[in-house]
């Protein structure tokens, strides 16, 4: 964070004061009179985003900060022309704390944030972990005879992925739609029992159909999980927060997987209990799993920072200081947040405009194609290395060095884009990585040593995982915050769509060795190295060129009365530029 200026007496000491019911239920003259006198002791500058790699390695060029000069920056509420446009719904539920007078310190601002690290962001990683605990846990199952058991062959397990991709991508808009309709706090833990009860029902899989009507229900449940959740921490987070947390979600899911596996190695031994293979009871272990923590979710999930006072939290989390400081930075960030309440559906138009946002196809071109070179051989390996002879032990044990690598390559990227500020390129590093692993694997002779095939797979499965990068970028690049789950919600739904590919690229008749499916694999990582990333790149270097020649050529008064009056947002603003 940049430091603010030096503060004066009252900026160490800032009050709150809380808006008259007809100051904050109207926008009127009586608005800017409020407004007009509260200009001093405002931020102006933005803050610094995070960065990974100067926090663990360049401390020493950080300014120290002064803990007591005061946080709160200048917006659009403290201009009394403007204030009165913006001022939120009488229906938002946190307008009762709303104030644009209330000045807080870096102090409490820090201690805020850490509270809601803690508080929200922690449970919200434990929610997506365990979203991954239950969709990844094929791969586990197919270590125990999960095929042979239930007379299926690889098309059909193909046919099952991509049934689950389909549902699951049918669902992501639907659920947005739900989501603001009942709150992502009842929406989500909703979604998490109920694909619990499918993950534990497939304990009762008789054969093909039932093994396709389970992923269907399964993909439907889980669909816009992710969105919704990311909607839910908009509530909490402002947009200088939310993308570094993000990241941590997919690290998350690395680290689950890792469980996963250690779990599998344990519960697979039960094969045999009651006359049950082992793959029936992990997922029943998985689904109660999931359904407890689903069921906690109700309770850990409140719907606001104004509204974690309740029954069986009689305290609350926050201080009434402490949520005026919540809502009126929020709102300061993001004035659109106030437009709308926690209980109020999207809108058709909303879903339409961002649809329509061209200046992003670029980057849901990206979401189609960037997984697939290295999604069907992770998809496949425990299936391989059964069929090399490894035991159902040996396998959830010999795929935990790939999940290791992976994390930590994922890491070292995400710190080289935050130090080089770079995106596209960082980006294309995992198809780079895949690339030469790719070209290895289509070369293998016929009857292969199962270490050599076993090295290979690992090493293309270390690449370095670069979706949170692209998520972040894709939000950035959105501009408006209010827009940002749905642009995310449209990503995910070209993601879901890769993985129907992928999921038909290996099939029966080119197996073992797959020599079709890898050359389009290697195809398809060319294309990405030589077209996608550098064209993305090269299309928003060229669109911030057309902005700054127009912002440029304005005058300062130009300029100013644009800002003024445009019902440019987001990413349509002259004066935005785009991330690359």
């Amino acid at each position: 964070m940049a430091s603010a200026p030096p503060p004066s007496e009252k900026s160490r000491s800032p009050s709150v004061s809380s808006l008259s019911d007809e100051s904050t239920n109207k926008r009127s003259t009586d608005v800017r009179v409020d407004v007009k006198s509260v200009q001093d002791d405002l931020v102006d500058a933005e803050p610094e985003p995070f960065k990974l790699y100067t926090w663990l390695f360049r401390r020493h060029l950080y300014k120290p900060t002064d803990l007591d000069s005061v946080a709160t920056r200048r917006s659009v509420y403290d201009d009394p022309n403007l204030a009165p446009h913006y001022w939120p719904k009488p229906e938002y539920e946190n307008i009762h704390r709303f104030d644009v007078k209330a000045r807080w310190t870096v102090r409490e601002e820090r201690a805020l944030v850490r509270t809601v690290d803690w508080k929200v962001m922690l449970w919200a990683a434990i929610s997506f972990s365990v979203l991954n605990l239950d969709r990844n846990n094929l791969s586990q199952a197919n270590t125990d005879n999960f095929l042979p058991d239930l007379n299926m062959t690889t098309n059909d397990f193909n046919l099952g992925n991509t049934v689950f991709r389909l549902a699951f991508l049918s669902a992501e808009l639907p659920s947005q739609l739900v989501s603001k309709r009942l709150g992502p706090d009842r929406w989500i833990p909703i979604q998490m029992v109920g694909w619990s009860i499918v993950t534990f029902a497939q304990f009762f899989l008789t054969g093909r159909t039932s093994f396709l009507v389970c992923r269907a229900l399964l993909g439907f449940m889980q669909g816009g999980f992710i969105p919704d959740l990311i909607l839910y921490l908009s509530y909490f987070y402002t947009k200088y927060e939310l993308p570094f947390r993000l990241a941590i979600f997919w690290m998350s899911m690395n680290v689950c997987n890792i469980f996963g596996s250690f779990l599998a190695v344990g519960v697979l031994r039960m094969r045999g209990l009651h006359g049950k293979s082992g793959w029936r009871w992990l997922f029943l272990v998985e689904g109660c799993i999931t359904l407890v923590i689903g069921i906690a979710t109700f309770f850990r999930m409140p719907p606001s920072p104004t509204q974690t006072k309740t029954w069986y939290r009689p305290k609350g989390w926050f201080t009434e200081r402490e949520e005026v400081i919540a809502t009126s930075r929020i709102l300061r960030d993001d004035p659109t947040k106030g437009d709308m309440h926690n209980r109020e559906a999207l809108t058709l138009k909303r879903l339409w405009q961002a649809l329509m946002d061209f200046d992003l196809w670029p980057l849901y071109a990206i979401g189609l194609l960037f997984g697939i070179p290295t999604s069907p051989p992770s998809t496949y390996l425990t299936l391989s290395l059964r069929n090399l002879g490894f035991s159902t032990v040996q396998t959830n044990l010999l795929i935990i060095p790939s999940i290791v690598g992976n994390i930590l390559n994922m890491f070292i990227v995400t710190i080289l884009s935050e130090a080089i500020n770079e995106r596209a390129f960082v980006s294309m590093s995992e198809n780079v990585w895949a690339l030469p692993f790719l070209i290895a694997l289509r070369t293998l002779p016929e009857k292969v040593n199962s270490w050599l095939y076993y090295g290979l797979s690992s090493g293309l499965l270390m690449f370095p995982y670069t979706h949170p990068i692209q998520v972040g970028w894709c939000s950035r690049n959105a501009g408006a915050v209010a827009s940002r789950t749905v642009n995310a919600s449209l990503y995910n739904m070209f993601v879901q769509a890769s993985s129907i590919i992928s999921a038909n690229i290996y099939r029966k008749d080119d197996a073992p060795r797959y020599l079709r499916g890898n050359s389009h694999l290697i195809g398809i990582a060319v294309f990405n190295i030589l077209v996608l990333y550098p064209g993305t790149k090269s299309y928003y270097i060229w669109r911030n060129k057309q902005r700054t020649k127009k912002w440029d050529a304005m005058t300062s008064e130009e300029k100013s009365e644009y800002l003024a009056t445009t019902k440019d947002s987001g990413n349509r603003r002259l004066d935005f530029r785009f991330a690359h």
